[in-house]
């Protein structure tokens, strides 16, 4: 493997964690003998454009610095290809990071892992999901936290993951269910009405929502997660034991596992249920239907146990 490397540095992840964490980070794999160059983007298609290049140009690892946006971004840079990802997570979810236990918010323990496994034995290969071009890594979401990533985006006040928690009760205001067509592999089409479905590649989202809280990164199935309808104070009841994971034995809550998902609303069962769209790792994807697939050994992540 080439020494040469290259750092994907998002500067306002948590902000300006990514910004601060790129020199240390850079400092501990040049220490441990590696040619580090670093790649920035005026904004994220000019970022990725950039990545992109460094992989065809042969470099010997993309190590994604910042949150789970950069993350999201260096998997479509690297996935499917032979070049290893690294992650020095220092933004406000860091759910990757979480999933694969790596270092989170410490760029020189993170660093250190990388360096170690780029020496050693090159890291191991883990799973994506995948949806038309896209990958993700941890979660797709639709329903009602989609819904709240709709309004959180429209929102200009106030600012950062405040704006998230106003539309959280903007939504519980407005709560109700969506009519959904689900199918799992190729088995028959299931009617459900629920408040939310959750496909998991990774276990959590939202910086430590454990809402597919078994899944795993290396074993080729996604966990679903189907939040079925729900009054308001029972999602506010069940919303805390989201972060432990443990809302997964809750009578409104089931879960499977397959291979490949596809949702889509039922206008026919609600022609008032609207659109909802569909977020992954973050990052809108856009309306349902929309069919994800897991795709095995997709990219060899570096330190990940």
């Amino acid at each position: 493997m080439t020494s040469d490397i290259t750092l994907f540095v998002n500067p306002s992840a948590g902000r300006g964690r990514g910004a601060r964490a790129a020199q240390p980070a850079a400092r501990v794999l040049r220490d441990a003998g590696f040619a580090v160059r670093t790649v920035l983007g005026t904004d994220a298609s000019d970022a990725l454009r950039r990545a992109r290049e460094a992989v065809a140009g042969g470099t010997g690892a993309l190590i994604a610095v910042g949150g789970d946006g950069m993350t999201s971004l260096a998997l479509q840079a690297v996935a499917g290809t032979r070049t290893p990802l690294g992650v020095v997570a220092v933004g406000t979810g860091n759910d990757f990071a979480r999933a694969a236990a790596l270092p989170v918010r410490d760029p020189v323990a993170a660093a250190r892992v990388v360096a170690g496994a780029l020496k050693g034995d090159g890291g191991r290969a883990v799973d994506l999901g995948r949806v038309g071009t896209t990958w993700f890594g941890t979660v797709l979401a639709s329903g009602f936290d989609s819904r709240v990533n709709d309004r959180g985006n429209r929102m200009r006040f106030p600012t950062g993951r405040l704006r998230y928690d106003v539309a959280m009760v903007a939504e519980l205001a407005a709560l109700r269910t969506v009519p959904y067509r689900i199918r799992l592999d190729d088995g028959p089409e299931q009617c459900v009405e629920a408040t939310l479905v959750a496909v998991g590649n990774g276990s959590s989202y939202g910086g430590g929502m454990r809402i597919c809280g078994q899944a795993r990164l290396d074993d080729g199935l996604f966990d679903v997660t189907v939040v079925g309808p729900c009054s308001r104070s029972t999602l506010l009841r069940v919303f805390p034991k989201v972060y432990r994971g443990t809302h997964l034995s809750h009578p409104r809550v089931t879960t499977y596992r397959a291979a490949k998902v596809t949702l889509e609303v039922d206008p026919g069962a609600a022609p008032d249920a609207g659109s909802v769209t569909g977020y992954a790792d973050g990052e809108r994807l856009g309306p349902l239907p929309l069919t994800a697939e897991t795709v095995p050994a997709a990219v060899r992540l570096l330190g990940a146990r």
